[in-house]
């Protein structure tokens, strides 16, 4: 890559939550999704991020990307969908995007991460991350499934209280919020972009949705320290 900023591809990239991060680890970032994000830090393309990377493939232009980062829909394997929300008939049918993307994944040859909240979407869990690793202001524990290259779990740190709100009629105090869904004490927009390290975004969907950027930035970091990147 002659010196150059090694690139990474960020498919359904939402507002940027993981591309941030990994534009700190030190990546040239390039977004996909299928909303319009023009917040997103970083080159952005508004596409369907299976027909963008089936492209990229049959095209060569897929090897140019030294990592992958992948947070396709959650709700068809969430702990609320597959909860909740099914228990009491809520809710509707979720495609389940995941064994598209990794045979996709798979056939560009090019090291990746796929992110899923805590549930039974269909990943491995070869890495868990928690917000108390990066002393955040959000529990938001995520896992993900790697290929193409290895990595050490850093320890999951004990928590130190509740997450703040409602549960069952009872107001629970705590060190964290809970950055998701409205009412019952979930955060305001200005606690979720605080405890989530997330400024330049004040939209509550795309912040209910994003992961800290921390969490990519240690994955980046502990990519790039650990690959053999070409020259």
């Amino acid at each position: 890559m002659g010196g150059e900023q090694p690139e990474l591809l960020d498919l359904f990239c939402c507002a940027g939550g993981a591309g941030e991060g990994y534009r700190r680890a030190g990546f040239r970032v390039t977004g996909v999704d299928i909303v319009d994000r023009p917040r997103y830090p970083g080159r952005f393309v508004q596409a369907d991020a299976l027909e963008y990377l089936a492209a990229l493939i049959t095209s060569g232009e897929v090897r140019r990307f030294a990592m992958i980062h992948n947070s396709p829909p959650c709700q068809a394997g969430c702990a609320l969908t597959v909860g909740t929300n099914a228990s009491r008939g809520w809710g509707r049918e979720h495609v389940q995007l995941i064994p598209a993307l990794r045979d996709l994944l798979d056939a560009s040859g090019v090291p990746y991460v796929i992110e899923q909240p805590d549930g039974k979407a269909p990943v491995r869990k070869d890495l868990r991350l928690c917000g108390e690793m990066f002393g955040l202001g959000v529990l938001r524990h995520r896992n993900f499934e790697i290929s193409g290259w290895k990595f050490l779990q850093p320890p999951h740190l004990p928590h130190r209280g509740r997450v703040r709100g409602w549960r069952h009629g009872t107001y629970h105090d705590g060190p964290y919020v809970a950055a998701y869904g409205k009412g019952g004490g979930k955060a305001t927009v200005p606690e979720m972009q605080e405890a989530m390290g997330i400024h330049w975004t004040d939209v509550r969907e795309e912040l209910t949705e994003a992961i800290p950027p921390a969490y990519a930035e240690w994955i980046g970091a502990t990519f790039l320290a650990t690959s053999r990147l070409p020259a």
